[in-house]
């Protein structure tokens, strides 16, 4: 079946979306309310679930939008996302973009490395510009709640969204997630609860089904996510756009795990290039766990999606092990590639940028070690490159960890100390 396109309240918010289109088939458009959380329903059966996009009426776009400088809260990008829920809001975005030439040296790169700064979002991860977007459209619905599936990022950014909101919260976590995290969700009000990893979709099934709640994660085998929460990635590109003085990158590189953050930044490109704002979209490269990368085992195997084994890992906020076909596309057709970063190279990547002021989860640093890896192997990037940092350095730390240990207060110990941390 194919819907008309559906104009509701469109307008009257400011919003330009117009429908959910296939992203199989563009020429399928259905509603734009409710969002197809489970993909597009006429899609063939199959293993691979394919993901509906939203589309605009790009041609009425004010040509003011992209002639003002950035500000937090996503409603100035109001006409070319769904409609968005004030009540929701909590000044994601405008985050800093940083170039530092210490960073192009670890990295071998002849050029300007730039890095996007996502940990100055409200939740310190990129996952606010997602939620504000997915938790508006619980908000519309009238939802009787928000749930999730999530290791951390995510899970904190939709409860702090739905408190914000009004709306009660679950977050169905799991024994490995780093331990500040379960007390992260748990501060916004959550109802925090551990199961097995592989339950955490089911359970989200059925708090949809028994409670009316509305998710903001994955309800299908292959990711399909929710169709709005990449809407809300597109930002980053549109905010590059205005830090680069209308330029765009030679390439982005994403830390990857389902590929949400990946193919928003590059629709967002995209849409600066049908806008007529940018002639190039940059080449998108997705940073994966060695351990995992399910994006880069679909992209060899020249199929839409992948599954790989949970070998181990400690990048937990990208160590998937199910892809979607969004990261296929932007890497595709981006020309871009999928790199493959171990767990090592991703500590000394997320070394390097502490150095340079940039403490970051280890996820986060995916993007500078996938950089380093495939200057190192001959890869020719266009300058300037762009780093996406995802999050805090925080989020990593776990039960382990203890205060630092307290020394005499004389200056002979504390010079001693000094010299054996390479001061003094």
């Amino acid at each position: 079946m194919t819907a008309t396109r559906s104009h509701v309240g469109a307008a009257s918010l400011g919003s330009l979306a117009r429908s959910q289109r296939s992203l199989l088939d563009p020429a399928r458009h259905y509603p734009l309310w409710p969002p197809l959380l489970h993909g597009d329903p006429d899609a063939p059966d199959g293993p691979v679930q394919y993901p509906v996009e939203v589309y605009y009426d790009v041609a009425a776009v004010p040509p003011s939008l992209f002639e003002r400088g950035s500000e937090p809260g996503l409603g100035r990008w109001q006409p070319l996302l769904p409609p968005l829920a004030p009540i929701a809001d909590l000044g994601t975005g405008a985050t800093p973009l940083l170039a530092t030439a210490r960073l192009a040296e670890f990295a071998g790169f002849d050029g300007d490395v730039l890095v996007k700064d996502e940990s100055q979002n409200p939740t310190w991860s990129h996952k606010d510009r997602l939620n504000a977007v997915a938790v508006s459209a619980a908000v519309r619905t009238r939802a009787a709640g928000v749930v999730a599936a999530s290791s951390g990022n995510h899970g904190a950014s939709a409860a702090a969204h739905a408190a914000r909101a009004g709306l009660p919260c679950v977050i169905f976590t799991s024994a490995e997630t780093p331990a500040p995290m379960p007390a992260f969700m748990a501060a916004y009000g959550a109802a925090v609860l551990a199961v097995p990893r592989a339950a955490r979709w089911a359970l989200v099934n059925e708090v949809v089904e028994r409670l009316g709640f509305h998710p903001v994660s994955n309800l299908t085998a292959s990711h399909t996510g929710h169709p709005y929460g990449p809407e809300g990635y597109k930002t980053i590109a549109y905010e590059l756009h205005d830090q680069l003085a209308g330029r765009s990158p030679g390439a982005v590189l994403v830390p990857t795990g389902y590929g949400e953050l990946l193919f928003g930044v590059w629709k967002g490109f995209l849409e600066l290039r049908e806008l007529g704002l940018i002639d190039t979209v940059p080449r998108m490269i997705a940073c994966e766990p060695q351990a995992r990368g399910p994006l880069g085992a679909a992209l060899r195997a020249r199929q839409d999606a992948a599954e790989v084994p949970a070998r181990p890992t400690r990048a937990h906020s990208i160590g998937t092990t199910s892809g979607g076909y969004r990261g296929v596309l932007a890497v595709t057709r981006s020309d871009g590639v999928a790199v493959a970063v171990a767990d090592t190279e991703l500590e000394a990547a997320q070394r390097a940028m502490a150095h340079a002021g940039l403490w970051q989860e280890l996820s986060g640093a995916a993007g500078l070690a996938g950089l380093r890896s495939l200057v190192a192997s001959g890869h020719v990037l266009e300058s300037p490159v762009v780093c996406i940092a995802t999050s805090s350095g925080f989020k990593d730390l776990d039960a382990s960890t203890r205060s630092a240990a307290e020394i005499s207060p004389d200056w002979p110990s504390v010079h001693a100390a000094l010299a054996a941390q390479g001061v003094a």
